[in-house]
């Protein structure tokens, strides 16, 4: 969903910065396994949990090769049962490591409900803050891919609800690297939803450089002065796309980009 706002000329926006200077690419799926890797190497306590995730390196081959370099103790193939390996994902933060777990298909958070509403996002408040779950769910969003309705939904907005719980949805590659360096690192637990059709469809500038992304920012892809359009997600893409044909029709000012395309 976007929405179109009037903004007055003094409105100010935090922004987060790519280096001007990149000198490789990646797909968005490339940039998700890279910060994973790195984040594994750099912290011993990074685990993956799920289905496919070792050997077959997911359905859509996200994480390929991080057995190989990583081992199966800490990139562990999971029975078919979402509930089980979360929960025991939320027991394993608790207790010191910082478990990513892997739902295939956005569909079946419905499974993880209770562990991630009801004990993962209230564990810190109800201990009083002595405990943590520093945990990352990783999930995908969005239809396509002559998928069945039940492995074609976005419902992200459900965990958006619940206190005590993070939701990311990056919408470039760049960003994907950043902000899941963020959430591996985060004190609590993140919900990680990645559209899943720009996996390999989306490809764009990633530093080879160390770099992480604070949680909370709004990200302007585009300066401008009259219309504001906010997107989440690859609504991001379509966001730009808009503010290119906005600019054909001479909404401008100055030269300038009529929009700003606020992400994150």
């Amino acid at each position: 969903m976007l929405w179109l706002l009037l903004i007055p000329e003094w409105t100010k926006w935090s922004r987060t910065f790519m280096p001007d200077v990149v000198s490789r690419e990646l797909t968005f799926g490339q940039a998700v396994r890279e910060a994973l890797a790195e984040e594994m190497r750099r912290d011993s306590r990074v685990c993956i949990f799920g289905e496919d995730v070792a050997e077959a390196g997911t359905p859509f081959k996200v994480l390929s090769g991080l057995v190989e370099e990583f081992g199966t103790e800490r990139v562990l193939d999971t029975p078919i049962s979402e509930a089980g390996f979360t929960g025991i994902a939320v027991g394993a933060a608790m207790t010191g490591l910082r478990p990513v777990v892997d739902i295939m298909f956005g569909d079946f958070i419905t499974l993880t409900m209770d562990q991630m509403v009801n004990q993962a996002a209230k564990v810190h408040y109800m201990s009083g803050g002595a405990w943590k779950v520093p945990m990352v769910m990783r999930t995908t969003l969005g239809a396509t891919r002559r998928s069945g309705a039940q492995h074609s939904q976005s419902l992200h907005a459900w965990f958006s609800h619940v206190p005590g719980l993070k939701v990311v949805m990056p919408s470039t590659p760049y960003d994907a690297k950043g902000l899941l360096k963020t959430a591996i690192r985060d004190e609590n637990p993140v919900v990680f939803f990645e559209d899943k059709m720009m996996y390999t469809k989306l490809k764009g500038p990633v530093p080879a450089e160390e770099y992480t992304i604070p949680f909370g920012v709004a990200d302007v892809k585009r300066v401008g002065r009259d219309i504001t359009l906010v997107g989440t997600s690859s609504m991001v893409q379509v966001a730009l796309g808009a503010a290119d044909l906005l600019e054909k029709i001479g909404i401008s000012r100055s030269d300038r980009s009529t929009d700003d395309v606020a992400a994150r």
